[in-house]
């Protein structure tokens, strides 16, 4: 009897300790080994994944940073992101950025308030260091961002209203470029980013996201990233929550919403679509040297896209020469129908039934994830 009461007590004292930590310094729990410490940071309350906060976009906050004009790329994960930062960069400098120099890196370039770049950091911890900490060749990371020639400047998110308050009564008047993807080739992405993380970045945050290779699957034909992302599991809210949470904003004045796979079908259409929606008046002569600058096989050559944490204040952490994803691994074909063609039948019909749970509620909705196009009339 004495042995079970030592033994509740343990527990008991575990689970106290294990409480304290997960409220006061929760990132210590980032050194520990994966799932372990994942285990630990959700059952403490803590939300997915540990580096992305949304206290920059907070209402009380976000008239501080921000001005009227800027633009918010709020794309879905694995749904073009990275292809948007560059493409709304190269419209708002009308493509004569020829040489990269005020693209140095995405992350310098279109900052990324979502992302935490220290174990322990904060976004009121990192806010001032966007305008002070010191590029390697010698400029200010605000020189970049913040350059006076830009007409507006760009902010990457991969947040979907109420975390963005996109119809936020008052204060600076920002636009939000949101798009969707199919999530069969979302999830077709999503095997290959795992395992493109540098190790370095994943040793920051307790093993994540795991360096699962993209054909390691389990005996259904999952690998992890796909079961991730079905609804109920660890990261439903990158996909389900964000088409949900952005549809009832595709008319408003301020969003533009695109379908991934309209824009790269039409990618000239789509560039004179979001450079109207930014009131740039592109020459046909402009709109061309935009339009090849944006493509695919320009942004390989390009190789501006390691997502470099210059805020980074962690001792493990050389700001000039590690990043969060390996050389080349950013930018992929971006083959649309890509899922559909690389899934078994058995995960295809899992997904399709994803679909149909989370998105079907309304069967607009659900047609236009599934295959982009226009949207339906605005209901009277």
């Amino acid at each position: 009897m004495v042995t079970i009461k030592k033994i509740g007590s343990a527990v008991v004292g575990i689970a106290m300790l294990i409480g304290a930590v997960g409220k006061f310094v929760p990132h210590w729990f980032m050194t520990m080994p994966f799932p372990l410490s994942i285990i630990l940071w959700i059952s403490t309350g803590h939300g997915m994944p540990p580096y992305f906060s949304t206290d920059a976009w907070k209402e009380d906050e976000i008239d501080t940073w921000t001005r009227d004009g800027d633009l918010v790329v709020a794309t879905g994960a694995k749904s073009g992101t990275t292809f948007m930062l560059y493409c709304t960069h190269q419209i708002r400098t009308k493509g004569k950025d020829t040489d990269d120099e005020l693209f140095p890196d995405v992350s310098i370039a279109t900052p990324w308030p979502d992302l935490i770049q220290s174990r322990g950091g904060s976004w009121a911890e990192q806010k001032e260091r966007y305008n002070t900490t010191i590029l390697p060749d010698g400029r200010t990371m605000k020189e970049v961002w913040d350059h006076p020639s830009y007409p507006f400047r760009i902010f990457k998110s991969h947040f979907g209203p109420p975390e963005l308050p996109v119809r936020k009564k008052g204060g600076k008047k920002i636009k939000y470029l949101a798009m969707v993807r199919n999530v069969l080739d979302v999830a077709a992405s999503m095997t290959d980013f795992y395992s493109a993380h540098t190790d370095e970045f994943r040793n920051l945050w307790g093993g994540l996201p795991p360096d699962i290779p993209p054909d390691v699957r389990d005996a259904d034909g999952f690998h992890l990233a796909m079961k991730d992302m079905l609804p109920g599991n660890s990261i439903e809210g990158i996909y389900w929550g964000y088409v949900n949470s952005w549809w009832p904003y595709r008319n408003d004045p301020n969003v533009i919403l695109l379908h991934y796979s309209d824009v790269r079908k039409d990618l000239k259409g789509s560039v004179a679509k979001i450079a109207k929606f930014l009131d740039v008046k592109l020459s046909s002569s402009e709109l061309n040297t935009v339009v090849n600058r944006c493509s695919m096989e320009h942004m390989k050559k390009a190789n501006k896209f390691h997502y470099y944490m210059p805020l980074n204040t962690d001792s493990t952490w050389n700001n000039n020469e590690h990043f969060i994803v390996k050389s080349g691994k950013m930018v992929n074909k971006g083959h649309v129908g890509k899922g559909k063609d690389k899934f078994s039948p058995e995960v295809v019909a899992k997904f399709r039934e994803a679909e149909e749970k989370m998105l079907g509620h309304d069967p607009a909705l659900l047609k236009w994830a599934r295959e982009g196009g226009g949207f339906p009339p605005v209901e009277s």
